[in-house]
């Protein structure tokens, strides 16, 4: 149940850190990318269950 809260969270995290405001068009996809790393290691860790 944890894992699924977890997973949702960072999902949304992601979504979020999108740069499609004016302001943060200067950011590149650095949050994002950041975000979806993390992202990635929770879900292989989760299919390894590891987690």
């Amino acid at each position: 149940m944890l894992r699924l809260i977890l997973l949702i969270i960072l999902i949304l995290a992601v979504l979020g850190s999108v740069p499609m405001w004016p302001y943060s068009a200067g950011w590149g996809y650095g949050p994002s990318g950041a975000l979806g790393l993390i992202l990635l290691i929770l879900l292989i860790l989760i299919l390894m269950k590891r987690v």
